[in-house]
């Protein structure tokens, strides 16, 4: 299967597939404390049932089993091989909706969820307002986003930039491209960013904060984590992390209650390329009546990338 590019003029996308990111990064017994730590912030913060959440940048599914409250599970992510992973991991549940997509251009209808998700994703991100608005667009009036990212204002971005160690001031409020498509954010930057996209911020938490070699060897990773846990909630405070999680709620009125249900594909999705919901649904292909585009779906993964 080919896939043509949606924009040429796109901004550059981080893209993951055919990767070993999971067993690379993940399958290190070194990182369990950062998951664990992660883990904590996400349970504290995430609101723990719902009718409909969007996960952007799923990977493999590392974060999945912490939303289980909700009725309907979107997973987003660019990469089809991430998402294969990620249904090896969890199977074929019904309430599961796997999408892969640009998320500067989200085939999602708008409105849609009640809470979205988007861990160790941001850092990832050229057009944070551009990528903003999506979750904006996608998030029902008075939904809940909880984001985390990559913070240019911690302790040891401090130490290096005053030893002359770092060219870049982690004071100075314009994210640091460190390194292509790896970006590092200042948390009042964050917070402005959220603002202008229509969030308002009700929690912060920091993360991550005993990232080093010399304690993770020490100390047992569960040690850590529950120490992390228990100073995360000064986030509101002290923002000297390397990892903030920042619960925004999307301004508007929240709708009225109503029964938990499974949306159909026609439902759930927009056409990317004419933004319509006018859908023709086969086996192997979404068909949007509007314009004409057709949208791979290949072994439970519907894929916007490019048009067949």
């Amino acid at each position: 299967m080919s896939h043509e590019p949606l924009h040429s003029d796109t901004i550059p996308i981080c893209d993951y597939e055919g990767s070993d990111y999971r067993t690379r990064f993940w399958g290190d017994e070194d990182r369990s404390y950062e998951d664990l730590a992660e883990r904590i912030a996400v349970r504290h913060m995430l609101p723990p049932n719902g009718e409909r959440l969007l996960e952007i940048g799923t990977g493999f599914g590392r974060l999945v089993d912490l939303y289980q409250g909700y009725a309907q599970i979107l997973l987003l992510d660019y990469s089809t091989s991430m998402l294969r992973e990620a249904q090896e991991r969890l199977g074929r549940d019904p309430r599961y909706t796997y999408v892969a997509a640009d998320l500067y251009h989200m085939p999602l209808a708008d409105d849609l969820v009640d809470a979205a998700c988007m861990v160790r994703v941001m850092h990832h991100v050229a057009d944070v307002s551009g990528a903003l608005r999506q979750v904006h667009r996608v998030t029902c009036p008075g939904g809940t986003y909880l984001l985390e990212f990559a913070s240019k204002l911690h302790l040891k971005s401090i130490f290096r930039y005053v030893l002359r160690r770092q060219s870049w001031s982690p004071f100075v409020d314009a994210p640091v491209e460190f390194v292509e498509l790896n970006f590092d954010f200042h948390p009042r930057w964050m917070k402005e960013r959220l603002r202008s996209a229509g969030f308002a911020v009700e929690q912060v938490r920091t993360v991550s904060r005993f990232r080093t070699p010399l304690l993770k060897r020490v100390v047992p990773a569960r040690a850590l984590a529950a120490l992390d846990g228990a100073l995360q909630g000064l986030g509101a405070l002290w923002q000297l992390t390397p990892s903030v999680f920042v619960l925004a709620r999307r301004d508007g009125e929240p709708p009225p209650a109503r029964p938990s249900r499974l949306l159909p594909a026609e439902a759930l999705f927009r056409c990317p390329s004419c933004t319509a919901q006018q859908w023709e649904v086969a086996e192997t292909a979404l068909h949007c009546r509007s314009c004409g585009a057709r949208w791979a779906i290949e072994d439970g993964i519907y894929d916007f990338r490019g048009a067949l």
